[in-house]
């Protein structure tokens, strides 16, 4: 991956935004389990931010993905995985399909008021009893009319207690499980709709997430995206972005939280001797320090790939799976080094432990990109290669 100068200046426009609006305030949102997502989304908007792969015409920088993917990285600069996740959902998981399939109208009234930060949007595809499985949600759309009316409850959607809008999967017809499902936009204003109170997670604290429920909501029929009964074709595209924007935002998190852990190891005196002159710790943290580097690559390949074109399920899914394993075993050791300090809720290592958890779980569980990986092999049990 070859950088340009406006790369760069993208970075440093990030970086500079993490520190000055960010990072000073990551302890105060994290105990107050929410952060002020629209004032922050308007400073991001007003600086582009959130529209760096998005359509000019309708606000955005329009850049190729290798530019999401330097804002990706820089966001993992952020003391906590809430915020950068808000965002992620804001710019990769609830807009892209909008943005490449979605009518003019659609386009003018819901992803330039999300590019300029003046619309929060979420993403409602899990449900309950359907996590990874996507292909198992209940909830319905059902012609009326002009309208669609839509019954469902959908589980773990992060940024609706604040949304203004969502991206909704949703069945439209009764016919097979990946061809009888669309993406609709639903306004929140709509009637019928009821966002429970904020669910009390383990990590992502300052990330608000909740259970939503769709009680005969009507909806224009021309809030489709795109084509009836693409919807699940639509979001496994979504799914590509998402998960490259989970590796790529990982790298700098696990990376301060080396270098806090390399600080920490050369004050902390262990039996006459600094930790970190202990061959075993250093080497461990070494090899941590590798495996970052490697995933990066594997994630700036599969980025290039991505913006020329190419087929990156094999690779984003990779990323994904290494992404969610590593941030555990980053953490995990780093914390071991710190001693008792480790287990305190501040600890940079702590953070990562909670957080990182989720990159295992969320976007597809680690077992769903296995078989991805597995499908892609050509080695799915029963099959030969």
């Amino acid at each position: 991956m070859q950088f340009t100068q406006e790369h760069e200046e993208l970075r440093r426009t990030v970086r500079n935004f993490v520190d000055k609006e960010l990072n000073p305030h990551v302890r105060e949102w994290e105990d107050a389990g929410r952060f002020p997502i629209h004032e922050v989304f308007k400073k991001m908007g007003d600086l582009g931010l959130l529209g760096v792969t998005k359509p000019e015409e309708f606000g955005g920088m329009g850049l190729d993905y290798s530019y999401g993917m330097v804002m990706s990285e820089e966001m993992g600069r952020v003391h906590c995985g809430g915020v950068p996740l808000a965002v992620g959902v804001q710019t990769d998981m609830a807009t892209p399909a909008i943005a490449r399939f979605g009518s003019d109208e659609l386009r003018r009234n819901y992803l330039a008021p999300a590019i300029a930060g003046d619309m929060v949007a979420s993403i409602a595809v899990s449900e309950p009893h359907a996590g990874s499985d996507v292909a198992a949600v209940k909830t319905t759309a059902v012609k009326d009319g002009d309208d669609y009316v839509i019954n469902g409850t959908k589980m773990w959607i992060t940024n609706s207690p604040s949304a203004d809008f969502f991206c909704l999967l949703a069945n439209t017809s009764d016919g097979k499980p990946h061809v009888n499902k669309s993406l609709i936009v639903v306004p929140k204003d709509a009637g019928g709709i009821t966002v429970d109170k904020p669910l009390n997670k383990l990590g992502m604290r300052c990330s608000e997430t909740a259970q939503v429920f769709f009680d005969n909501v009507r909806v224009p029929q021309r809030n489709l995206i795109g084509q009836e009964g693409m919807g699940f074709m639509m979001q496994m595209m979504q799914f590509q972005e998402e998960r490259l924007f989970a590796a790529a935002n990982s790298l700098k998190g696990m990376e301060h939280v080396i270098d806090e852990t390399i600080a920490y190891a050369k004050d902390r005196k262990i039996f006459g001797m600094p930790l970190i002159d202990n061959q075993s710790v250093h080497f461990r943290l070494a090899e941590l320090q590798s495996e970052v580097e490697s995933l990066r690559a594997l994630t700036y390949r599969a980025c290039e790939m991505y913006v020329n074109g190419k087929d990156v399920l094999q690779l984003a899914s990779m990323a994904k799976l290494k992404v969610g394993r590593l941030s555990r075993e980053v953490a995990d050791s780093c914390l071991q080094y710190w001693g008792g300090n480790g287990f305190m809720w501040e600890n940079p290592a702590g953070q990562l432990f909670r957080d990182g958890r989720l990159g295992s779980i969320g976007g597809g569980a680690d077992e769903i990109m296995l078989g991805i990986i597995c499908k892609t092999m050509d080695i799915l049990p029963g099959k030969k290669k």
